[in-house]
């Protein structure tokens, strides 16, 4: 595990603006939101036969939320391509199901005002659940088009080898 040092200039939390995502290797375009990140493990409540009336607890099992993706929709096709290996139409009998690449691992990375990467999150062996290719359209609204992209995962850490930059000074010109 790596060290920590602290950043002891900063008070203010970072923003939640400024991220990317990455898959295979490259940063997929457009990303405008991504929702929380949330495990949640169950409470085992046990009692022994000769313990007084109240239970014990103990952790069970963990189960991690899954995660949306939203994005303007472009001529991109990264959405739709991954939401395909998961299930295509037409594409026969036989071959509807990509069992050998359907998951892939993800990282999500959160930035700076500097832009600087601060914080990132492997999140390990997503596949999508339910991909929205186009919204509702409404000639008298004043809107973007929005993808969706829902990612069942099973689990996610954060990378401790991305540590607290140090952080710019920005000086006056003379």
């Amino acid at each position: 595990m790596a060290s920590f040092t602290v950043n002891a200039q900063r008070f203010d939390p970072y923003k939640n603006y400024k991220f990317r995502v990455k898959w295979d290797g490259r940063y997929v375009a457009g990303i405008s939101k991504v929702s929380p990140l949330k495990r949640t493990t169950e409470v085992v409540t046990h009692r022994e036969g000769g313990d007084p009336s109240s239970s014990r607890k103990s952790p069970g099992r963990t189960e991690y939320d899954a995660i949306t993706l939203e994005r303007g929709v472009t001529h991109d096709v990264e959405f739709e391509q991954w939401a395909n290996k998961v299930w295509n139409f037409g594409s026969g009998l036989g071959s509807e199901v990509s069992l050998k690449d359907f998951r892939k691992d993800i990282i999500l990375e959160l930035y700076n005002e500097a832009g600087q990467l601060v914080i990132a999150y492997k999140i390990y062996r997503c596949w999508v659940s339910e991909f929205q290719s186009m919204p509702e359209l409404d000639a008298n609204a004043n809107a973007v088009a929005i993808q969706t992209l829902k990612l069942e995962n099973e689990g996610w850490e954060r990378d401790y080898d991305v540590t607290e930059p140090t952080e710019p000074t920005f000086t006056e010109p003379a």
